[in-house]
């Protein structure tokens, strides 16, 4: 009931910028935490940043400083700048979005996945 989107990701070299978005649809009454996960090859799935709904964030300490999570909550989109890329942010980025559905129901949504590569 509720799809959610992502754009952004590809290859870009060591030191670069890639910036990722994510836009949930569907039966949506409120949306509350909003966050980015990754998975490398072999390794297991972790929260990269996360921003609630008063706006408040976590970061990650491997990306603290470099990412910037942000949202926009009349478009119901998460973004995440990553600046100063490293070639160990390489992996398939994930969106994740939880909230509330029109009729109280909760939802725990998660994105297709868009594939980061960092390498010169």
């Amino acid at each position: 009931q509720v799809q959610l989107v992502e754009s952004g990701g590809g290859l870009v070299q060591p030191g670069g910028s890639l910036s990722l978005s994510c836009v949930a649809s569907g039966s949506i009454f409120s949306i509350g935490a909003m966050g980015w996960y990754r998975q490398a090859p072999g390794k297991q799935r972790e929260l990269v940043a996360r921003i609630s709904s008063d706006r408040s964030t976590y970061y990650a300490d491997s990306v603290k400083g470099r990412f910037t999570i942000s949202r926009d909550n009349a478009k119901n989109k998460a973004y995440l700048q990553m600046n100063s890329l490293k070639p160990e942010d390489t992996a398939v980025y994930y969106c994740n979005v939880v909230g509330l559905l029109r009729g109280s129901s909760s939802f725990d949504s998660w994105a297709q996945g868009t594939q980061v590569t960092v390498s010169s």
